[in-house]
């Protein structure tokens, strides 16, 4: 069977149960995702590598980097030098820097994703797709969370699994929006190999995050009829 991961977003968490959230969700899922923005690129502003550096000493997980940002070169080396295990850029704002950014990231010993947003077409990063090591979806306008979920995105994570299984590239296929109850069901048919979980599908359920990850699970297994998958320990 196809395995699945669950990553959440640490944008959409309580900051005031900053350890506690994270102290638990260490023993149930792969890997966490934050969002740095520019207040440029998107009309926002969040995380930033400190952040990440903060996270790091109460988990070992890997962190994925999700650049929202119209000079991605500015943030590459400064999460280069914290380790941060995956570094993603948009491809909006990749023309004349990928190959430099891409070979940067792997020279450092570290994974390059690539992410699309709703309207960019997968013939974008053709040029550099035999080279990045995950493709982000987009499923939602990037920038805030709670933004409308856009079923046609999913169209796109099937043609990228067609692909990669035809060519034989090697990146993971990952979406980022609105994931919860309401859309685990046409997720789950476009087959992602990770979802990105924020306020709608974990943190916003309850208060108390082992409850919200409990619901999450059930909300998983009603809407898809398969048992919770990834890194689940009691």
């Amino acid at each position: 069977m196809r395995k699945v991961e669950f990553s959440p977003s640490l944008m959409t968490m309580d900051l005031d149960k900053f350890k506690e959230q994270i102290t638990f969700l260490n023993n149930h899922v792969d890997s966490y995702h934050i969002d740095i923005m520019d207040g440029h690129y998107v009309p926002n502003i969040t995380l930033s590598p400190w952040f990440i550096q903060e996270v790091r000493k109460i988990s070992d997980l890997p962190i994925s980097a999700h650049l929202m940002v119209t000079d991605p070169s500015f943030w590459v080396q400064q999460l280069i030098d914290i380790k941060c295990e995956w570094i993603c850029m948009h491809a909006e704002v990749l023309d004349g820097l990928a190959f430099r950014l891409i070979d940067q990231i792997h020279d450092a010993g570290l994974k390059a994703g690539v992410v699309l947003n709703p309207e960019t077409r997968i013939e974008t990063i053709f040029p550099y797709i035999d080279l990045v090591d995950k493709i982000t979806i987009m499923t939602v306008d990037p920038g805030f969370a709670g933004q409308r979920f856009l079923e046609s995105t999913l169209d796109k994570i099937v043609e990228l699994r067609e692909l990669r299984e035809e060519k034989g590239y090697k990146y993971v296929i990952e979406m980022d929006g609105s994931s919860s109850r309401k859309t685990f069901k046409r997720i789950d048919a476009a087959g992602p190999d990770i979802y990105i979980i924020g306020r709608s599908g974990l943190f916003g359920l309850d208060e108390d995050i082992e409850k919200s990850w409990e619901i999450m699970c059930k909300d998983y297994e009603d809407m898809t009829g398969k048992e919770m998958p990834g890194k689940v320990i009691s």
